[in-house]
């Protein structure tokens, strides 16, 4: 079966019991759940969840309004439009919801004015920090007690935050520590949106580590990776919506680069397609991991529904609409994916859909003392990339962050809700 098969030098398939026969290949590890049980359907797979829980919603916020829709607001509660210009430049340039700091809007109505249009959505439980300081992980309680996670992390060069679109996530991939109570609900637009202003609050009050000395030039989240609690198309139209918020200029938006944006999915491919059509030229990353469909089916369960091949044609698609190149995330676990016949499928797969249209990253998973869901070894790594890039196809492995504070998401919420 061509899925479950290598790529040998000629350009032929390579089936995994002739590489054994050449002593080229590894033991195979099966994807299993570990202290936990995947829910199962009548047909033996994972139940995957689309349909949110029915619960409160949250109260609307400015960011999840229109620009012309902020105005009616605030016309409805008695005052001008303009201020509602200045209310989005508080938020949006200052990252402040507190009435206090707003000094031009006049002091009688100022309280019930931040009150009707910035209420609180985002409660801080806890933040971690690394040693070095250049990584925070903030827990945050939604309004009816939902725990999300995101990520803050300084890089040379650049900071990134890694933003939740989801309470859970209903995917249910046997690594995932997100999925195993399965999805809570979608986070709304201004939800999503309010990570990045409390993360941007956080970087102005010098709380992010790492700077260098000397260094006074105002800072902060120069890149969004939607990679946390959450499957963001699942999530899809409050997720483009906070997209649009991103990269609309300031004061309206965060005047952000939708090119320092990433959107990653496991493969929902009727939704790659629509995002293609939406103009807003994000970078995409599919979470791949398995080239082959026997593994995938197992480690990632919506493999079910669209098999690689969709998945990969619908990111072709993707780079053809926006002429953005696509991102192939991959994480390397011992004896389970890293296989070199699986890197050789991995890069046949990608150059059959033509050259300089995706770029892959390996990601080694934090490790793991006893379980099967460990890092490869460096020597494995290396070959997989070794095999990749010798197929002209670039290939960066990702640096790895927060491992001594359960930098991966969905890790603190669990703990948390024990």
């Amino acid at each position: 079966m061509a899925a479950a098969r290598g790529i040998g030098n000629n350009g032929a398939p390579v089936s995994p019991r002739a590489e054994t026969a050449r002593g080229e290949a590894r033991p195979q590890v099966r994807p299993t759940t570990e202290g936990w049980k995947q829910k199962l359907g009548p047909d033996g797979r994972p139940v995957l969840q689309f349909a949110e829980q029915k619960r409160g919603k949250p109260p609307v916020h400015l960011a999840d309004l229109t620009l012309e829709q902020r105005v009616a607001r605030v016309t409805e509660l008695g005052l001008p439009g303009f201020r509602a210009r200045q209310l989005s430049n508080h938020y949006f340039t200052h990252y402040t919801s507190d009435p206090e700091a707003m000094t031009d809007l006049p002091a009688a109505v100022r309280d019930e004015l931040v009150a009707g249009m910035l209420p609180p959505l985002l409660t801080e439980v806890r933040r971690l920090r690394t040693d070095k300081g250049d990584t925070i992980k903030f827990l945050w309680k939604l309004h009816d007690g939902a725990l999300v996670e995101s990520v803050l992390m300084r890089y040379p060069g650049r900071i990134t935050l890694c933003v939740s679109s989801q309470a859970g996530c209903g995917m249910a991939c046997p690594f995932c520590a997100t999925g195993q109570a399965g999805l809570t609900r979608n986070m709304s637009t201004a939800e999503i949106i309010d990570q990045v202003v409390q993360a941007n609050a956080a970087i102005a009050a010098g709380e992010l580590g790492g700077k260098k000395r000397g260094e006074t030039t105002p800072e902060r989240v120069s890149n969004i990776v939607f990679m946390g609690m959450g499957e963001p198309l699942a999530n899809y139209t409050r997720v483009v919506d906070a997209l649009r918020t991103m990269v609309e200029p300031q004061p309206h938006g965060l005047g952000m680069s939708a090119r320092h944006i990433t959107v990653s999915t496991v493969g929902l491919v009727p939704a790659i397609l629509k995002l293609a059509e939406e103009k807003i030229p994000v970078t995409f990353a599919l979470s791949l991991h398995a080239p082959d469909d026997q593994l995938r089916d197992e480690l990632i369960p919506v493999n079910s529904k669209w098999k690689v091949d969709e998945a990969l044609d619908a990111a072709r698609t993707y780079f053809e609409a926006t002429g953005r190149r696509v991102s192939i995330e991959y994480a390397l676990i011992k004896d389970m994916n890293d296989h070199a016949w699986r890197a050789d499928l991995l890069a046949h797969k990608l150059n059959e859909r033509g050259r300089g249209w995706v770029h892959v990253n390996p990601i080694p998973l934090n490790p793991t003392p006893g379980s099967i869901w460990t890092s490869s070894e460096p020597a494995v790594m290396r070959e997989f990339v070794r095999r990749i890039e010798a197929a002209g196809i670039p290939t960066t492995l990702r640096d790895t962050r927060g491992k001594e504070i359960d930098g991966a998401c969905g890790q603190l919420a669990a703990a948390d809700d024990d």
